[in-house]
């Protein structure tokens, strides 16, 4: 399973790394040391806190998001697979975006609840990069 850090865990929440250190330090979002002794927090873990974060309203209403390049980097936080049909969700700040694509594609880029991927978005279409 995917870990990240406080810092890599703010980016993907649209939030200051000292606000997701605050939340951590609180008992908000849980962590544990990995074997450098950093502070990391599972991936799953955060997947669920951020689609609650989100649901809530709570991300910090100055944190400026942005879209580059019509790209959304984030979380995955569901994944549902048909036999031919799949869809993908995925957190990116206060963004939700969802994904229709094939099975075959979740697959072969071995997507997973919980890991870092990006969002682009074309049109109507949203595309899924593995991070």
């Amino acid at each position: 399973m995917q870990s990240y850090t406080i810092g890599q865990a703010a980016r993907l929440l649209g939030v200051s790394p000292d606000t997701a250190r605050r939340w951590a330090d609180a008992g908000r979002i849980t962590t544990h040391r990995d074997e450098a002794g950093r502070r990391v927090i599972n991936g799953r873990d955060l997947a669920a806190f951020s689609v609650g974060l989100a649901r809530s309203g709570a991300a910090e209403e100055d944190t400026p998001y942005t879209s580059a390049r019509n790209a959304f980097p984030g979380i995955v936080t569901a994944i549902k697979l048909g036999d031919v049909a799949a869809q993908v969700e995925i957190q990116a700040g206060p963004h939700r975006l969802v994904s229709l694509l094939t099975r075959e594609a979740v697959e072969e880029l071995g997507l997973e609840v919980g890991m870092e991927a990006t969002a682009r978005v074309k049109s109507t279409n949203v595309h899924i990069d593995r991070v």
